[in-house]
């Protein structure tokens, strides 16, 4: 099923995407007018009236609905996928818009330096918040509400409400590790664990996809429940400042975790019968389970070694490798360095379980390792790393920032993961398994996946790991 009809491309997206537009606009429009930067808009037609403003923005917004009903003509039109396709597209417009095109027209230099970019952090969620009401508007438009009513059965929501209330409870705890009250994170996972059957109980994913969904998921959330629901409801006013992202970054992390918890506990609840972390049944399982557990296992071993090893560069750097040494009771970089290499395989092996036959093309492998290793960072550069060393989660901007080097590191190390293990995993074919269906398999596969929502979730996944720092910057 697709947002827009498939035939007559550009043409049938017409309808479907200003409709979708005009909604977008709205939203967007509405919060424009409360931050007061109408008048920027209206500028561009040598104006400075915020009713001018409202207009132009509003046509803007238009010819981008149906840009984005014709991108996503070709996909699933269900609500979790098409919401980061969404995301996706808002954030890279707001790259090319506010940031590129807007000083142009009006007669003013390009500046791409991180005062500007925090200048528009306002209009980094505004256009977040636009590509959501964009990509839900078309998948009601689309008719897919058989997708909404499968996550409004009462197994469905008690999964999602058990899932979302146990990872509230964990992520909970951890922020009362960092130093700070729990906040609203333990009450956070109750609407959290009932929206996400809501957005994605359509989906048939293995646990890992789901967990780098469900982080997504936690940083959208992230926005509603920090940056714009309080102040709207307190004040009546929304404050998408840099001061403000600054201020709610320390919640971030645990928002993160929050989200990919319960993703991870629904789908582990969601599989109890059928067994845990299965293959997709079109991969039929033509192998013994112990020679398949044997062998991704060596593929995890052998791929979180390169993968380690290029982290190694960025420890090096940082001089990070006495840090990790500290795990065991060592000081030196020798102790350090075999110390993160084990940890490297063990995270490598959790990747082979995780992500076993995700990745059906070396772009895929890189998608999943790149979000993987960012996940990653949240979990262990951010929070288990400083408690086993005996302090608390580095949860709040300041931390973050100092954490930067370990980002890169983290998903330096992602890349390298997938794509090693992608290679390893594509030349372990059954031999009783011709090549031609082998190939038929991983074509069919690699279609249904770019259908869905994972190239989006790739490219959403870097685009946060280059807002984190922005964000962070200069917080406290």
């Amino acid at each position: 099923m697709s947002a827009v009809p498939r035939a007559g491309g550009l043409r049938a997206a017409v309808l479907p995407g200003a409709v979708a537009g005009v909604a977008g606009g709205l939203v967007f429009g509405a919060a424009m007018a409360m931050l007061g930067t109408l008048p920027t808009v209206a500028s561009i037609v040598r104006a400075d009236s915020p009713y001018t403003g409202f207009a132009v923005h509003l046509v803007i917004a238009v010819v981008l609905g149906i840009g984005f009903a014709a991108l996503v003509s070709r996909q699933r039109a269900r609500a979790g996928e098409l919401l980061f396709w969404g995301l996706a597209y808002g954030a890279f417009w707001w790259f090319l818009g506010p940031q590129t095109l807007l000083p142009l027209l009006r007669g003013l230099p390009v500046a791409w330096d991180l005062a500007g970019a925090r200048a528009l952090v306002p209009s980094l969620i505004g256009h977040l918040c636009y590509g959501t009401a964009v990509a839900l508007v078309l998948v009601l438009l689309s008719g897919s509400r058989d997708r909404v009513r499968s996550g409004l059965r009462p197994t469905v929501l008690l999964r999602g409400a058990a899932a979302g209330l146990l990872a509230g409870s964990v992520v909970g705890g951890l922020g009362v590790m960092a130093g700070a009250s729990p906040g609203p994170l333990p009450l956070a996972g109750l609407p959290l664990g009932l929206g996400y059957p809501l957005l994605f109980s359509a989906e048939r994913e293995g646990a890992g996809p789901a967990i780098v969904r469900g982080a997504a998921y936690g940083f959208l959330c992230w926005i509603a429940a920090e940056l714009t629901l309080p102040p709207l409801l307190r004040d009546g006013v929304l404050d998408w400042s840099h001061t403000a992202a600054a201020a709610a970054a320390g919640r971030l992390p645990g928002y993160i975790l929050l989200g990919a918890l319960t993703s991870a506990l629904f789908t582990l609840l969601g599989a109890l019968a059928a067994g845990l972390f299965t293959d997709d049944v079109r991969l039929a399982r033509t192998e013994a389970p112990g020679a398949r557990g044997l062998r991704a296992t060596g593929h995890g071993i052998l791929a979180g070694l390169a993968g380690g090893l290029v982290f190694t560069g960025v420890m090096v750097a940082a001089g990070a490798l006495p840090t990790v040494a500290r795990l065991v009771g060592g000081q030196s970089a020798a102790v350090g360095l075999l110390v993160h290499l084990v940890i490297a395989q063990i995270v490598g092996v959790s990747y082979a379980v995780l992500f076993r036959r995700r990745g059906f093309d070396l772009a895929s492998g890189l998608g999943w390792g790149v979000s993987y290793g960012f996940v990653w960072w949240v979990l262990g550069g951010l929070t288990l790393l400083p408690v086993l060393l005996g302090g608390e989660p580095r949860w709040s901007a300041a931390g973050m920032a100092a954490a930067f080097p370990s980002l890169v590191g983290h998903l330096a190390y992602g890349a390298a993961l997938g794509m090693v293990y992608y290679a390893l995993e594509a030349r372990a074919n059954p031999w009783w398994v011709t090549r031609n269906e082998a190939e038929a398999a991983r074509v069919a596969a690699r279609q249904e996946q770019t259908l869905g929502s994972a190239p989006a979730l790739w490219t959403l996944t870097a685009i946060l790991a280059l807002i984190i720092p922005l964000l962070v910057a200069g917080g406290g």
